[in-house]
Protein backbone atom coordinates (compact mmCIF):
# COMPACT_ATOMS: atom_id res chain seq x y z
CA UNK A 1 0.00 0.00 0.00
CA UNK A 2 2.85 2.33 0.88
CA UNK A 3 4.19 1.89 -2.56
CA UNK A 4 1.03 2.49 -4.38
CA UNK A 5 0.99 6.29 -1.84
CA UNK A 6 4.51 7.28 -3.21
CA UNK A 7 3.76 5.91 -6.53
CA UNK A 8 0.56 8.37 -7.14
CA UNK A 9 1.96 11.28 -5.07
CA UNK A 10 5.44 10.91 -7.70
CA UNK A 11 3.03 11.43 -10.46
CA UNK A 12 0.84 14.12 -8.82
CA UNK A 13 4.25 15.88 -8.49
CA UNK A 14 5.59 15.73 -11.64
CA UNK A 15 2.00 16.37 -13.22
CA UNK A 16 2.30 19.98 -11.08
CA UNK A 17 6.08 20.39 -11.80
CA UNK A 18 5.00 20.25 -16.02
CA UNK A 19 1.73 21.86 -15.95
CA UNK A 20 4.14 24.92 -13.92
CA UNK A 21 6.80 24.54 -16.36
CA UNK A 22 4.80 24.99 -19.61
CA UNK A 23 3.31 27.94 -18.29
CA UNK A 24 6.05 30.55 -17.79
CA UNK A 25 5.95 33.22 -20.15
CA UNK A 26 8.69 33.70 -22.64
CA UNK A 27 10.11 37.09 -23.89
CA UNK A 28 8.92 37.99 -27.09
CA UNK A 29 11.59 37.85 -30.05
CA UNK A 30 12.75 41.18 -30.83
CA UNK A 31 12.91 41.55 -35.30
CA UNK A 32 14.26 44.38 -36.98
CA UNK A 33 13.64 43.77 -40.54
CA UNK A 34 16.28 44.17 -43.77
CA UNK A 35 15.42 46.00 -46.31
CA UNK A 36 16.60 44.99 -50.03
CA UNK A 37 20.00 46.37 -50.34
CA UNK A 38 20.49 47.21 -46.72
CA UNK A 39 23.72 46.14 -44.85
CA UNK A 40 23.30 43.08 -42.46
CA UNK A 41 24.55 43.59 -39.14
CA UNK A 42 27.47 41.22 -38.10
CA UNK A 43 26.15 37.99 -36.73
CA UNK A 44 28.04 34.56 -35.63
CA UNK A 45 26.11 31.54 -36.48
CA UNK A 46 27.49 27.44 -36.45
CA UNK A 47 28.06 25.49 -39.78
CA UNK A 48 26.83 22.02 -39.91
CA UNK A 49 30.89 20.81 -38.24
CA UNK A 50 29.89 22.94 -34.98
CA UNK A 51 32.36 25.61 -36.32
CA UNK A 52 31.71 29.37 -35.69
CA UNK A 53 31.07 31.58 -38.79
CA UNK A 54 30.89 35.36 -39.04
CA UNK A 55 29.75 37.64 -41.35
CA UNK A 56 32.66 39.36 -41.02
CA UNK A 57 34.91 36.82 -41.70
CA UNK A 58 32.86 35.26 -44.27
CA UNK A 59 33.07 39.03 -46.27
CA UNK A 60 36.77 39.66 -45.62
CA UNK A 61 37.21 36.24 -48.00
CA UNK A 62 34.36 36.78 -51.13
CA UNK A 63 30.88 38.41 -51.08
CA UNK A 64 27.90 36.52 -49.47
CA UNK A 65 24.44 36.02 -50.69
CA UNK A 66 22.11 35.78 -47.16
CA UNK A 67 19.17 32.91 -48.44
CA UNK A 68 17.09 32.83 -45.62
CA UNK A 69 14.43 29.47 -45.69
CA UNK A 70 11.58 29.04 -43.39
CA UNK A 71 11.50 25.96 -41.46
CA UNK A 72 8.13 24.51 -42.28
CA UNK A 73 9.15 20.90 -42.66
Amino acid sequence: MKVLTAFFQTIVLLSVAMTANSQSPTAPLRTIPIAVADIAPDFTLEDQNKNKVTLADALSKSPVVLVFYRGYW
